[in-house]
């Protein structure tokens, strides 16, 4: 359903710019997630599903974590990556930051704060900023 409205606006997009799927419902692809709750579940379904399989295998290998006083994951969903990180550095305060109908609706964590707000108006203080996609909200 989603695809198919935006891929009658992809012949207007390439030609006159912006991108399909504001074009198609008149906001951009995150304010639509929070409006359409179908289609925010299905993100959040997908989220939760895709971004553990990656952050399992750089736990494993990386260590830049190690050090940190606190991190702020911006744009953390329900607070489960950030988690992940937490439990594997306990000494870490995490500041899960994302829009305020996720936050909302997150599962509290040992260790970490949920902050509701909009990371183009300002992103709250830590010592590592963690960003998992943002190609796509510009």
């Amino acid at each position: 359903m989603y695809i198919h409205a935006c891929s009658n606006h992809l012949k207007d997009a390439a030609i006159e710019g912006g991108l399909p799927f504001n074009r198609a419902y008149g906001m951009n692809a995150f304010d639509y997630v929070g409006k359409d709750g179908r289609c925010g579940e299905l993100f959040k379904g997908f989220m939760g599903d895709y971004y553990p399989l990656f952050m399992n295998k750089i736990l494993e290998t990386y260590n830049g974590f190690q050090g940190l006083n606190s991190i702020v994951d911006v744009g953390g969903g329900n607070g489960a990556i950030l988690n992940m990180i937490v439990s594997k550095y306990p000494t870490i305060k995490g500041i899960n930051f994302d829009l305020p109908q996720v936050i909302e609706k997150s599962p509290s964590y040992h260790g970490i704060e949920h902050v509701a707000g909009d990371m183009f108006s300002s992103i709250p203080k830590g010592d590592a900023i963690f960003m998992k996609v943002g190609y796509d909200c510009f």
